[in-house]
């Protein structure tokens, strides 16, 4: 299993702190667990995982490179929200430098960082694989991890919550994609 990710594992080394590229194994094996869990394709699911931080450790210059190489125009809150780049690079990174053709890959990798309205179902167990890894160690982990395992649709509705929450708590900017992703899955439920 996932021995064909060889080749990606050898860039991610070379990318990646020890710290980070830990974390990417753990959060292809949580999206894979996710996937099988909830019938999703596993092996889509353990490669967006695998990939999803692989510009996490490039420099503002190497960023902002990609954005301008392939024409990424970056909203106000993206250019102050320095947490964001790597999901936005990673996802350019992916499909033009890796050559990787599946769109729902890239748009996994894409919105690891702030989830969107009309998620799908691969990109929700990314986002959550992404809170829920056994690497992971904040507040509410635990929580996340109960929840993720009786219904993806009650943590992700959670983690919106606990990351508007942390956010604001900050005094960060929120993404429109966070906001949006939160109201129209508040507004499900009101239904």
């Amino acid at each position: 299993m996932h021995g064909e990710y060889k080749e990606y594992k050898e860039i991610l080394k070379n990318r990646l702190v020890e710290k980070r590229y830990y974390h990417s194994l753990c959060v292809a094996d949580e999206a894979y667990r996710l996937a099988k869990k909830y019938g999703c394709d596993t092996e889509k699911a353990y490669l967006a995982g695998l990939l999803h931080d692989i510009t996490k450790n490039a420099s503002e210059r190497e960023h902002f490179s990609i954005f301008n190489t392939f024409n990424v125009n970056l909203s106000e809150v993206e250019k102050g929200a320095e947490k964001l780049w790597h999901a936005i690079s990673g996802s350019v990174y992916v499909k033009y430098v890796l050559q990787i053709k599946d769109e729902e890959i890239i748009e996994a990798i894409r919105y690891h960082t702030t989830a969107k309205p009309n998620i799908s179902l691969l990109s929700k167990i990314l986002y959550l694989a992404d809170f829920t890894s056994a690497d992971r160690d904040y507040d509410d982990v635990d929580i996340m991890r109960e929840y993720v395992d009786i219904s993806l649709d009650k943590a992700y509705k959670y983690s919106l919550c606990y990351t508007i929450k942390d956010l604001a708590e900050k005094g960060k900017a929120i993404h429109i994609d966070t906001f949006n992703a939160y109201n129209e899955t508040m507004l499900k439920e009101s239904i």
